[in-house]
Formats: C-alpha cells, structure tokens, sequence
C-alpha cells in the first residue's frame, strides 16, 4: 500500500526512478533547460532544487553530498561553479516548469523545465520592466488602441535609439577635441 507516499513513482522501482532523476539533473546542468513529460519535471524540481542548495554552502560535505545524488564530476563542477554563482542570492525556486502541450504519439503531457537565472531572454524583460507598475485591466482592447499603443512603443524605442546616437558622436567629438588639444 502506498498509504502517505506523496512523491510520484513514475511508473519504475527505487533504482530505475533515481538513475532517471540523476540522468535529468545532469542534462539539466549541462543544457540549463531540458524537454521532458510534464510528470518527470515536477518530479525532478523536487530532486534537483535541495542540490542546488546544497551548491550555494560550496563546502566539502555538500560536494560530497551532491555528488553521492549525482555521480558526475563535470556536472558537480558546473553545479558549483556557475549556476552556484548566479542562484547564491535566490531563497529558492531555482527551476521553472512550462506547460508545451501534448505529445503526439501518445498524447503525454509535455513541460520545459529550466533554471530560471539562465533564460536571458526572460529576466531581461523582467529588469526592463520593473520600474513600471502593471494593470490588470478587465476589457479586451479594440484593434485601433492596440495599433496606437504598438506605434507608441516603436516611437519611443527610435527615439530612445537617436538619443543613444546622439551621445555617441557627442562623446567621439570630445575625444577627438580632447585629443587635438
């Protein structure tokens, strides 16, 4: 009976399941995002979240205990090194699992799971945007407001873009006056 097990089997025995978990926390070291059924992302946040930090102490003890998980040297490398590195201020919620859809052969559910420091894409918009408030509005817009915003952006975005020139040539001109001088 499986009275109080909450974690989810997958399907295998003890071992098959950990030398799955195991090969899925190295790919994701190694790859920083992986595709995978959305079962065995949810599964591996819960197994690779306590390493990660377990990697931000960098002491003896956790090396070995990572590696005792993991049994992988280049992938304890990395986990300590870099990806240590970027989460060392982060209090947790190190990966992020994205619903994709569903597998077409036997229709599984399908997931993303990546480490959120290293989707540059994404935290770029998130750092760009911080200093605005967002409203949640109620109304979808019309067609006519949507264009008028887009073309505001694109006015904004060439305008920020001329300044950015601007400043350029004015500080080559110094240079080059500073040069002369």
């Amino acid at each position: 009976m499986r009275h109080g097990k909450k974690f989810n089997h997958l399907g295998r025995k003890t071992a098959h399941r950990r030398a799955l978990l195991r090969n899925l926390s190295i790919a994701l070291i190694e790859h920083k995002r992986i595709k995978t059924t959305l079962a065995k992302a949810k599964a591996l946040r819960k197994h690779f979240e306590p390493l990660v930090t377990k990697a931000k102490l960098n002491t003896t003890h956790s090396r070995r205990t990572a590696f005792k998980d993991l049994q992988h040297k280049e992938a304890i490398k990395e986990l300590f090194g870099p990806i240590a590195a970027k989460v060392g201020d982060r209090p947790g919620g190190y990966t992020r699992v994205i619903k994709t859809g569903f597998r077409r052969s036997d229709g599984a559910e399908m997931a993303l799971i990546e480490l959120v420091d290293f989707n540059e894409v994404y935290n770029g918009k998130i750092e760009k945007d911080t200093g605005k408030k967002k409203r949640r509005r109620r109304r979808k817009k019309s067609a006519d407001e949507t264009v008028a915003e887009t073309v505001e952006n694109t006015v904004e975005d060439v305008v920020e873009e001329a300044n950015d020139v601007v400043e350029d040539v004015v500080e080559d001109a110094t240079d080059e006056e500073n040069k002369d001088a």
